[in-house]
């Protein structure tokens, strides 16, 4: 007896079926190389909308638009959106699709390479909203966060891990947490399980949600010499600050405890541990030392 094939019962709001028909439609397949993972579920996709609190007044710079399914919601509630896909072949696919969207402009290359301010020349702000490939995420949010024009907020979708790191508090902070809390404060919105893409990826997602500061957390006149302050302090995380500064720097351990007492920093401690005000501190008796 000839068993009858199961058929799978997709959960309700799945995007699965038209994402498909689209894919076979244009002769497209997910590109590994580029980190294309579809988004296929609704309520995750209402989701992210909602928490961008998008206006007719703003304008949306979304990341790798895929397929377009985000693209097409952003632009019901935004004023303008540019979308900015490396793949060509989504590309034209996108130019296509969305022809009968005004407020949408469908943007061919590489985010890292771009000028901003070319961009969103005729706004005075904008927000960034994007279902980011793994492989560039933490390049894409510093091009955002360092920039002259910052965006006023950030919604991404990133791994789950990236974003557990990114708003850990001290005691658990990192280069990453360090780099972005400097700039805005983040928050997990929601959790995104790994079936919720079109392929699955090998890891689950976070929505995160990053609100730009007017101003840096801490006021430090060079960034440049602050990161690397904060570099040279996770040079070996697992030590104490005294040894990680001391290699991080290439300084006499003797300098850098005096350096740390200055700064009322007990030399015992881990970079893990500090924050953001501490290495504001610290980085000024380092300045006024030099």
């Amino acid at each position: 007896m000839t068993k009858k094939p199961v058929r799978r019962i997709l959960p309700e709001g799945s995007l699965l079926p038209p994402t498909r028909r689209l894919l076979r439609r244009f002769g497209l397949q997910a590109r590994k190389g580029l980190g294309q993972h579809f988004l296929i579920d609704e309520e995750v996709l209402k989701r992210i909308v909602a928490s961008a609190e998008l206006s007719a007044g703003d304008i949306v710079l979304e990341i790798g638009p895929g397929l377009g399914v985000l693209t097409r919601e952003l632009a019901r509630e935004a004023g303008r959106v540019v979308a900015i896909e490396l793949d060509s072949k989504l590309a034209a696919m996108l130019k296509e699709t969305l022809a009968s969207f005004n407020n949408v402009a469908i943007v061919n290359a590489d985010i890292l390479d771009l000028d901003l301010a070319s961009l969103i020349v005729e706004q005075t702000g904008y927000k960034v909203v994007a279902n980011l490939p793994y492989y560039i995420a933490s390049a894409v949010l510093r091009r955002f966060l360092e920039a002259l024009l910052k965006p006023k907020i950030m919604v991404v979708m990133v791994q789950k891990e990236v974003a557990e790191a990114i708003v850990a508090r001290p005691g658990q902070m990192s280069l990453l947490s360090v780099s972005v809390q400097f700039y805005g404060q983040p928050a997990i919105v929601d959790y995104v399980p790994a079936h919720c893409f079109y392929p699955p990826p090998e890891v689950d997602s976070a929505i995160l949600r990053i609100d730009l500061y007017s101003q840096p957390a801490v006021a430090v006149a060079d960034e440049k010499s602050f990161f690397e302050l904060v570099r040279a302090g996770f040079t070996a995380s697992r030590k104490q600050i005294v040894n990680s500064l001391a290699q991080g720097l290439d300084m006499p351990k003797t300098e850098v405890l005096s350096l740390l007492a200055k700064a009322d920093i007990i030399a015992q401690r881990r970079a893990e541990t500090l924050t953001l005000e501490e290495w504001g501190v610290l980085w000024r008796v380092f300045k006024a030392e030099k």
